[in-house]
């Protein structure tokens, strides 16, 4: 099905593996339409409640594939174009799709993550790293800018002033660097990192309804560009209004009760109640 992915389910939790190992998993046009497709199966999927991304071989992902040389970056970001002639970027269109995903995501950073490499995981809601990885945001270093929409996630993350220094320097740095300045949640050896991912996704699945889960992560990303806490109030309202009223919410109490997990049935495909009204994404223009 893909060349440049591997796609994987299993108890629950979809694995995407970026898989062109020889080239330290280089990001490429081809990679970006994968990925989308694969999170697009993910969404439709009631099977899938939680997703791990990760690399195979020795790296995350490297960045861009410059094979083309000096003209790589010349002709735009993809082969996505809008309707003022612009390239899309590709990096962005892969953050925008992670940000509207319905299951929660965990990248499992088992290499060097520079670049798009490092720029695709921040619209993931937890970040690992395996000991000896890297990150780098080297755009400055390559005669470009940040892209994948970073310019919004990264400060958001770390902080404006932190998000600065790695971007104006362009500069490697290690997992505790990145540990010590919360992009990444944890560091591991690398032969854990994946069985640590898999228990945090493991806690999901096995304890949450997958309705609450795909709106609190909408929630949580959405309200982050808010003006106001009323923003999150009205929206807040609204949800604990209709979820209150649902079957999961009476399975939660109920099992609670009565000292037993719960079986939440909602289903995340028969479409999610509407919390946000009059929200709609931004259009390209």
């Amino acid at each position: 099905m893909y060349s440049e992915i591997v796609y994987d389910v299993a108890d629950q939790v979809a694995t995407i593996t970026l898989n062109r190992p020889a080239q330290l998993n280089a990001f490429t046009n081809r990679m970006m339409h994968e990925l989308i497709d694969a999170f697009d199966t993910v969404d439709a999927d009631d099977d899938v409640r939680a997703v791990i991304v990760t690399g195979s071989g020795r790296g995350f992902c490297a960045g861009a594939d410059l094979s083309g040389g000096g003209e790589t970056f010349a002709r735009g970001g993809s082969d996505v174009q809008t309707d003022v002639g612009v390239p899309r970027d590709g990096g962005g269109l892969v953050s925008l799709r992670i940000f509207e995903c319905l299951k929660p995501v965990i990248g499992a950073i088992n290499g060097a993550a520079v670049g798009v490499g490092a720029t695709m995981t921040l619209p993931m809601d937890i970040r690992l790293a395996a000991e000896g990885a890297r990150f780098g945001f080297v755009f400055a270093r390559r005669g470009i800018v940040p892209e994948a929409c970073s310019s919004w996630f990264l400060p958001r993350l770390v902080g404006i002033s932190q998000a600065a220094e790695w971007v104006y320097t362009g500069r490697l740095f290690g997992a505790e660097e990145a540990l010590r300045h919360r992009l990444v949640r944890s560091v591991h050896p690398g032969d854990e990192l994946l069985g640590a991912a898999r228990a945090i996704a493991a806690e999901i699945t096995a304890n949450t309804a997958p309705v609450s889960v795909a709106l609190s992560r909408q929630m949580l990303w959405r309200m982050l560009g808010a003006e106001h806490p009323m923003d999150a109030h009205r929206v807040d309202s609204r949800g604990i209004a209709v979820r209150g009223a649902s079957s999961d919410a009476r399975e939660g109490v109920t099992s609670f009760l009565e000292k037993r997990p719960a079986v939440f049935t909602d289903r995340v495909s028969d479409g999610l109640p509407e919390i946000f009204p009059g929200w709609e994404p931004p259009t390209f223009a």
